[in-house]
Order: structure tokens, then sequence, then C-alpha cells
């Protein structure tokens, strides 16, 4: 009998991936909590629940989960309609207990129908989004550090952009974000540093940048980072500061109509981006396990229920941190909880010391994940496959970043379902002759189904066979066939080839065949065909 793992068991190789998972985490949850309107602590607590509770309950060895930049604009918008963030946090617990209904019903397998191509090109676009939103902390500009992925909407200009860098540029942001790149990059090409699994090359990057910008600071130097371009975690000086921190729902809530659309509204965003990170998330686990997605959607569901009653944001899968643990080496879902008590640590015991940490470095850490996930192999591999992989790949990217994360994976599904129809209707059948005009015996084969999409292809073809041919319809390899086409393939045979002498021979065909579309039964009854 195999002897079964301790979750612990695999501590050593995970809490190097931990450490970096918490360093990108950090003040990925202090941007998206002030990119809310929410309380600051709010983030962390989602991030503490997030690997804590869901990494406990989720059987996904890659997915990490905390606050999601894509619900910032829905939580934004919510807690002004409710005027309060006391009565948001009760659509939050209905979002939970929505979740939880999903995972129940088999929600999850609504994951099995998105394409690789989109998957992939979901994070390629994340990628980019990555590596523009970390340009400007790595040069020194930190305002807005977490806002919409919508890059060229409202909240994004291009012109704004580029010359608000070259006016903010800090010397020694750059230098701080150079040296962390030289060590993030080259690490792992030293035999003798990679071996050193407790020793990440994050942690390194954060340490040295610690260190160099307080030699800046006690040299007083013109090269130091101020406090504004360093992370920023409350302090709590007391007992009385702990308790102020933490917000509790008003289950008043209830009774308020607006708080239940909002908590649909967030369960159902909250469950779909949860999914394609999920998706995303195994197709980055190098052992290619595959996650449970019913189970994921409870665990989820159970995570917002404790996120929301102790004052913390609604949680999803995130692509970003998953990416970033893939990057760090996580084999077990132990690297995600790790994360999670490395959050808790640093708010109850070391916030000033992470306070201490410049935003340059963290930038220097996700530029080299957005790398990754949007590298140069990524889009050969695609052209390289042809136009149907690669035009819902690249239209999903670029949906992804001009756009945002939902619409962008709707436009490259919607792309992919359009050339799936179009392969449908050429692939229903296949000749044994390819000019119908010179071909005095045609033999159609029918493929395995054949739907109403193939109906206009087989019409066609029935309509350009000449008279006093011979044509033979083989459907010994076909297990259903619409009544729409059943009729037309009787109506060719009972009447259109007596006019016209044709001989048609039916090989296969069964005396009813179940109609999925109708849930009926279609029966076929044709008089002027050979018996084989």
């Amino acid at each position: 009998m195999k002897k079964v793992k301790s979750l612990f068991s695999n501590i050593q190789e995970n809490f190097p991936s931990g450490v970096v998972v918490f360093l990108v985490a950090l003040p990925l949850c202090l941007g998206i909590a002030l990119a809310s309107g929410a309380p600051p602590l709010s983030g962390i607590i989602a991030g503490i629940v997030g690997g804590l509770v869901i990494g406990y309950l989720s059987n996904s060895a890659i997915s990490v989960s905390g606050p999601a930049a894509g619900l910032a604009a829905i939580v934004l918008v919510g807690i002004a309609d409710l005027g309060s963030f006391e009565l948001f946090l009760a659509a939050g617990l209905i979002a939970g207990v929505l979740q939880i209904i999903l995972g129940f019903i088999r929600a999850g397998s609504l994951s099995n129908y998105f394409p690789n191509n989109v998957i992939e090109g979901m994070l390629a676009g994340i990628g980019v989004i990555i590596i523009l939103k970390q340009i400007p902390h790595a040069l020194g500009y930190d305002a807005d550090f977490e806002g919409s992925t919508n890059l060229f909407g409202e909240s994004f200009n291009l012109g704004e952009y580029l010359t608000t860098l070259s006016n903010s540029v800090s010397f020694g942001a750059i230098i701080i974000t150079a040296i962390s790149l030289i060590i993030l990059i080259g690490w792992d090409k030293i035999p003798q540093l990679k071996k050193l699994k407790l020793l990440p090359s994050a942690l390194v990057a954060v340490i040295l940048g610690i260190a160099i910008n307080q030699v800046f600071i006690s040299t007083g130097s013109s090269l130091a980072i101020s406090a504004e371009h360093l992370v920023k975690l409350p302090v709590p000086q007391s007992a009385e500061d702990f308790k102020n921190l933490i917000v509790f729902p008003d289950f008043a809530g209830f009774l308020n109509p607006k708080v239940w659309v909002i908590g649909g509204t967030i369960a159902i965003v909250a469950s779909i981006e949860t999914l394609l990170c999920i998706e995303a998330s195994d197709k980055l686990d190098e052992r290619r396990r595959i996650t449970d997605t019913n189970l994921e959607l409870k665990a989820q569901g159970i995570g917002n229920l404790i996120s929301a009653m102790i004052g913390g944001l609604p949680i999803t899968s995130v692509v970003v941190r998953s990416s970033a643990n893939a990057s760090a080496g996580a084999t077990t879902k132990l690297s995600a909880i790790i994360h999670g008590a490395l959050l808790l640590i640093c708010v109850l015991s070391i916030p000033f010391i992470i306070n201490m940490v410049p935003l340059a470095t963290l930038a220097a850490v996700l530029l080299v994940v957005g790398y990754k996930l949007a590298s140069p192999a990524k889009l050969k591999k695609f052209w390289a496959k042809g136009k149907y992989q690669f035009i819902p790949f690249i239209a999903t990217v670029v949906a992804v970043v001009g756009l945002d994360l939902l619409k962008g994976v709707g436009i490259g599904l919607a792309i992919s379902i359009l050339y799936i129809l179009q392969g449908n209707m050429k692939r229903a059948y296949y000749f044994s002759k390819e000019e119908l005009d010179d071909a005095d015996e045609i033999n159609i084969k029918l493929s395995e189904e054949v739907s109403f999409l193939n109906k206009a292809a087989i019409k066609k073809t029935l309509k350009n066979i000449k008279p006093n041919s011979k044509v033979t319809i083989d459907a010994k390899g076909t297990s259903y066939i619409t009544q729409d086409v059943l009729e037309m393939i009787q109506d060719f045979a009972n009447m259109r080839a007596k006019e016209e002498d044709i001989d048609v021979e039916l090989i296969g065909f069964k005396t009813s065949y179940r109609d999925y579309e109708t849930d009926q039964h279609s029966h076929i009854s044709i008089d002027h065909r050979r018996a084989m």
C-alpha cells in the first residue's frame, strides 16, 4: 500500500517558493485594498485567508489565492453604493455561500471548455500587464500601484504614462532594480547558489535592496529612496490599534436587495476568474496535476466567508501569485500555506522591517515573472501551429491587455468557437473524389457526428452532384445525425435522385437516431436505395 505523505514533508522544497510568493503578494494585497477603496489591512487579511484556509482546502499544487485586481472595480463601486465597508462585507458573505453552492452543483466543470490557446493567451496578456505595471516602480514612480488592468481605458493614458515616467525617474530605484534583476536572472545559472534551496534569489534581492537603500539613507545620498517608494504596511502600536484594524460585517445588510445583487456579482466574477486561473495554474505545473475545480469553488467559498467575517476583501485564485509560485519551484500547496503564514507573522510582529523593502526590488521580481508568462518563445510556438491556434491566442493577448481579463478571454473564446464551427462544417464528411464535375462515382463518408451546423455544406454538395451519377453515402461510423440532415438526404434519395437518374446507395444508416437537440428520435425512410 502506498504511503501517504504528510503535508509538511516537502517543506524544504516549498519554503523558498512560499517566501517568494509572500514578497510578491504583500504589496499586491495592500495595493488592491487601496484601489478598492477599502481599509489597507483588508487586503492583507484576504491574503492570509487565501494562503492558510484556501491553500489548505484546495487540492491545487500551484495555485495561490488572495485579493484580485479584477474585483477592485466591483468592490469600489459596491462600497460606494452601499455607503459602508461593513455592509459590503455582508455581500462578501453572500458571495461565499453562493460559491459553495456552485461547487456542490459541479459548476467547476465549465473550466474544461477553455481552449489551451485562450488560456495561454490569457497568461501572456497578464504577463504584458505585469511588465507595463511594474516599469514605473522599477524606475521609481509608484503612484497607482494596483489599479484596473484596463490599460487603454479611462484609467490609463499612454502619453501621460510616458511623460510621467520621464519626469519621475529615481536613479536610486534604477540601481536597486538593476541589481535585483542581475540576482534574479543569474542566481539559477550558478550551480553552487542554485543548491541553496532555503535562500531563494528573491529573498536575497530583497535583503540586498534594503541594505543598499539604508546605505544611501545613512550617507545622505541623493539616491536614497523615500518612504512613498517603499512598502506601506500598517504598524499598530497597541492592542487597541490591532482591534481598530479589524472590521466586521453589518448583518443588517441581508435585508438590503443591493447587498444581494453585489454578492451575486462577486460570486459569479470571482468564480469565473478562479476557474480561469486554476486552468492556467495546472498548465504551469511541471507535473501537470489536475485540480478538482468543484472542490476549488467550495474552498474559495469557505475562504470568502471567513475573509468577509473578519474584514477581508473578496478572494480568487490569482495568476500573478500562482505564476510566481510556479517560477520559484513550488511542488505542493504547502508553498501557498507558507506564504499565508508569513503574511500573518509580518502583520503581527515585523511590519516595520517589511516597510523598509523598496518597491523597485519587488518590481524586479514581477518583471521576471511577467517575462516568463509573455516570452517570445510562446508567441513563436503558437505561430508555428497555424492560424487556427495563433489568431485566438494573439486576440486574447491583445484583448486582455487592452480591455480586461474576462473580456479578453470572452473574445478569445468567441474566435475559437468560430473556428470550431467552421471546422465542423467542413469536416462533416469527406469525398473520395475532390471535383464533383469530373466524377461519375461519388463516395461521401459521414463523420461520427453530423449536426445542424453541417447542413449547409452537405446541402451544397448534394446540389452539385450531376445527373446520371452514382452516389454512395457511408454512415457506418456515424453515431448521430440531426433530423434536418436526415430529411435532406431522404428528399435527395427519394425525389431528386429519381428525377435525374442518380443511383444512390446508403451504407450503415440506422433505422433511427437519438436527436440530442430535441431529445426525440429521428427516423429515416428511403425507398430509392440498394441494400448492402
